[in-house]
């Protein structure tokens, strides 16, 4: 792999204008959060089932789906608004394979709220990122699996490091890119070599613990608690570093936590309904259209039994900024989900 220097754009006017910028609304976005709990924090929404790849772990993609019309997207982009949403980040499937994207993303900026997206960076050539780049993407995260590809998962160094250069070069959002370790990822060592050719390209990283199908616990070998560990030792500056949370996950012991999903975390499915998580389908399984303030207000304080032993990462970090207040009176235990998917470090 060549080294790439961090580029002459990094320390260009513009770039740093645009980074201070965009920092300043990430800041405001938590004292917004802190101050009031009428609002959504962040919303995960699904423009696009398929994917190009076929990850073992992954449940959530499949091969067949369309994407959403783009008039539709635009009209949850809009409702998410109007619900006061910070934060939305575009996943999927591989939302790079909508063919309307940009316009999506656009969509998010015109109302002010962050853009970011979760993809597998393949079609990251340096045309695609500035045009993402024109759009106003915030922030991307890129989930790489292994050193090599294998019959787990393609999402390998080998294959990505060239997009990860061009990412260096042209791109003027932020990039985080997340390793894992557990569910059958052959080799614990493979995330922290992922962690530092992040860190030498000038990206932030994080990593992942793979959990099962209902998103609950998995504990980690000792190889990989090793491995995790040292991961979390190396420089970083973002949000999930303060979440320890994790550390008890890596252990396998369950967490005392107050779980805002439904609330100020919501997760659409690109059926256009409103799910806890991607590992909760199904609850409470309203259209986003029909969701209201009540529902959020409801959801506040609905205590979810799938709590304690949960790794979803972004609902994790979220509810975070709310666990001081509010003790939840109701009560529900959502369903069960199938296969395994990945803990997902998503920025703010």
């Amino acid at each position: 792999m060549s080294t790439v220097p961090i580029q002459a754009r990094k320390a260009g006017f513009s770039y740093r204008l645009g980074a201070a910028a965009r920092k300043a609304r990430e800041v405001a976005t938590v004292a917004h959060a802190l101050a009031s709990t009428d609002h959504v924090v962040m919303a995960q929404i699904v423009p696009m089932r398929f994917c190009n790849l076929s990850c073992a772990y992954c449940n959530e993609y499949d091969k067949v789906s369309d994407p959403v019309p783009l008039d539709e997207m635009l009209r949850r982009i809009d409702h998410l608004a109007r619900l006061g949403t910070s934060i939305i980040t575009i996943s999927g499937g591989e939302p790079l394979t909508h063919p309307d994207l940009d316009e999506i993303i656009g969509r998010i900026r015109h109302h002010g709220r962050i853009a970011g997206m979760i993809t597998n960076g393949y079609f990251l050539m340096p045309d695609r990122i500035e045009r993402l780049n024109k759009a106003g993407l915030d922030h991307m995260q890129i989930s790489i699996d292994n050193v090599q590809p294998d019959e787990i998962s393609k999402k390998s160094l080998k294959v990505l490091d060239k997009k990860l250069e061009f990412l260096a070069q042209y791109a003027n959002f932020h990039v985080n890119i997340n390793s894992v370790v557990g569910g059958g990822i052959k080799d614990p060592q493979d995330a922290l070599t992922i962690g530092h050719r992040a860190l030498n390209l000038g990206f932030t990283s994080t990593i992942g613990i793979i959990h099962d199908g209902d998103g609950q616990l998995k504990p980690l070998r000792d190889e990989e608690r090793r491995v995790y560990f040292e991961m979390r030792g190396l420089k970083k500056t973002n949000y999930s570093r303060f979440n320890h949370f994790q550390e008890a996950i890596a252990n396998g012991e369950p967490n005392d936590w107050r779980c805002r999903a439904g609330s100020r975390y919501l997760y659409i499915c690109e059926d256009g309904l409103v799910h806890y998580c991607s590992q909760q389908r199904g609850y409470p399984g309203i259209p986003l259209e029909e969701y209201t303030r009540e529902d959020l207000k409801r959801e506040f304080l609905t205590e979810k039994t799938c709590a304690p032993n949960c790794t979803i990462s972004c609902v994790h970090q979220i509810s975070y900024i709310d666990h001081w207040r509010a003790p939840q009176t109701r009560q529900i235990t959502p369903g069960a989900g199938e296969g395994l998917s990945e803990l997902v470090n998503i920025h703010i």
